[in-house]
């Protein structure tokens, strides 16, 4: 595993750490492509993992890109911009595609600055927690660019067609206040109990049956585009799949062994 990806395990509960804290955690790279990919698929393939926290190493949470190494590559792309674009599909598009593909519920601990790719980062996952010292950009166009790693897909199905292109067509910093009155995160907590805080959100999901948990979360993925009885049709083929395993028996019968409340 590249150590631009921290991977940590307590019990179900992982915790992955974007450690490059010296240029505030830019994923632009190849190594920290690299490392998000291989860490979201080793996930995947973990029956036993419940649910994952998402971090950053430093003060930030993510700065997107890398602006100097954008520089770097500003006549190359321009003599050849067939590279350009596999530098984005090889690239930082294999993101958003590696949490797509993830059954295990995400919670992003946005411990500072979430700038650009760093925004779209947080929207790839399922449930945002932010420090009180975050904040948020859709800062493309500052710079004269546009969301190619997807945040045009991603941001509207959390905030809204309005706030989305408000978002993008300004780039305007929002705070973590503002982002939580507008549905980017549902939860800000001062910064030391941003970690402890996604922790406890973490066992509240991982406490439940994990099949159930990573059928539910594909099936909220699938309905964001599919029609409603195409859903149901899912949703009855997972549930009488989820009907035969051992997890639902034992479940249901600590529920009815529960007293009744009446």
């Amino acid at each position: 595993m590249s150590d631009a990806v921290l991977y940590e395990r307590e019990g179900g509960i992982i915790t992955l750490t974007l450690n490059r804290p010296e240029k505030r955690n830019p994923i632009s790279e190849r190594d920290v492509v690299d490392g998000l990919v291989a860490a979201l698929g080793r996930v995947q393939a973990d029956a036993s993992a419940r649910a994952v926290i998402l971090t950053g190493a430093g003060s930030a949470f993510s700065s997107g890109g890398d602006l100097r190494a954008m520089e770097a590559a500003l006549e190359e792309r321009a003599r050849n911009p067939s590279a350009a674009i596999a530098y984005y599909t090889d690239g930082i598009q294999c993101i958003p595609l590696a949490f797509e593909a993830l059954d295990v519920p995400v919670i992003a601990a946005v411990n500072g600055p979430a700038i650009g790719a760093g925004t779209d980062l947080a929207c790839m996952c399922d449930l945002r927690i932010a420090a009180e010292e975050a904040r948020f950009a859709e800062s493309f166009v500052k710079i004269g660019i546009i969301p190619g790693d997807g945040g045009a897909w991603l941001l509207p199905r959390i905030v809204g067609w309005s706030k989305a292109c408000e978002m993008a067509f300004t780039g305007d910093v929002v705070s973590a206040r503002e982002a939580l009155a507008c549905g980017l995160v549902s939860q800000v907590v001062p910064k030391d109990d941003l970690l402890p805080a996604a922790r406890r959100l973490a066992e509240r999901i991982a406490a439940n049956p994990p099949l159930a948990v990573r059928a539910t979360k594909r099936l909220l993925r699938e309905g964001r585009f599919v029609r409603l009885d195409t859903l149901l049709h899912m949703s009855a083929n997972a549930q009488a799949i989820a009907h035969t395993t051992t997890e639902h028996r034992e479940a249901l019968a600590a529920a009815l062994a529960k007293p009744s409340k009446r």
